[in-house]
């Protein structure tokens, strides 16, 4: 359960029989919320009123326990689109971090679909483990964690989709080609623009691939009270590109690009750059 306070503080609480959630404003027992309804308002031992919702997904990820920095909602929502992650899709998933991103694929996926996800460290794995587990309230049956790199333990022989959240993804390419059916999409979250550019430049090289898609998202809240409306002065920036390509099938080979690069954008020493066509 969520409480939300007049100030817009929120505190997320699972709720048990006879315990009581202590805070500076007061006291709430569970037994007060257990078995009602979703949107009321309760008032602590003090005073304090609350507004008593079950979280939202995107409120979860934002108050969850973390091992690794999460995928925030706005990138997991895109990457959820831009994947085109459906009903019943076999997705993979490397750097599952602290499982922000994994408890939207599942919720994609279903019941009948699966997501097979990829930590090398353990620590994380088990955080992760845990927040999906406490997001869905049990063992969730269209998942698998497996602690260990993708390249060396990805042994599914076809996958619909491929997800992407870790500092060297070209590395997994080989791997990532071998399972994932021709026309199903590879979509990598990515830090910093030195990563971007090189698994950009690596999937074109590797040739097996669509013309890769980067991009980013900055997101603005507004403020709007009566005649007072405008941007509010703080927003969530840039917190990371998204890269995505489809799978070719074997032995296909993609029209030249007709595009121009501006000038002095493959230097004289860049890997092929002299049988370069663009």
């Amino acid at each position: 359960m969520q409480l939300t306070d007049t100030k817009g503080r929120m505190h997320t609480i699972t709720l048990e029989t006879g315990r009581v959630f202590h805070t500076s404003k007061g006291a709430v027992a569970h037994d007060d919320l257990l078995d009602g309804p979703e949107g009321v308002v309760i008032t602590s031992s003090k005073g304090t009123s609350y507004l008593a919702q079950r979280p939202l997904l995107r409120d979860f990820v934002l108050s969850m326990p973390r091992g690794a920095t999460v995928v925030y909602p706005k990138d997991a929502a895109l990457i959820v689109g831009l994947a085109d992650i459906f009903p019943g899709a076999r997705v993979v998933e490397a750097g599952v971090g602290s499982g922000a991103l994994t408890c939207s694929l599942l919720r994609a996926v279903g019941d009948q679909g699966s997501v097979h996800s990829f930590e090398r460290r353990a620590d994380f794995a088990k955080v992760a483990r845990r927040n999906v587990e406490m997001f869905f309230g049990a063992d969730h049956p269209a998942w698998e964690l497996t602690v260990g790199d993708l390249q060396d333990e990805l042994s599914d022989t076809e996958v619909d989709r491929v997800v992407l959240d870790m500092l060297a993804p070209w590395e997994c390419l080989a791997a990532v080609a071998a399972s994932l059916v021709p026309g199903g999409v590879l979509c990598a979250y990515l830090a910093t623009t030195t990563q971007l550019s090189r698994l950009v430049e690596t999937l074109r090289e590797d040739g097996r691939w669509t013309e890769p898609k980067p991009l980013e998202t900055l997101l603005r809240t507004w403020h709007v009270e009566g005649l007072s409306v405008r941007p509010d002065h703080r927003m969530v920036g840039h917190t990371g590109f998204l890269v995505t390509a489809r799978r070719l099938a074997d032995g296909t080979v993609l029209p030249v690009r007709r595009t121009r690069p501006a000038k002095g954008a493959y230097g004289d020493d860049w890997p092929g750059s002299a049988g370069t066509s663009v």
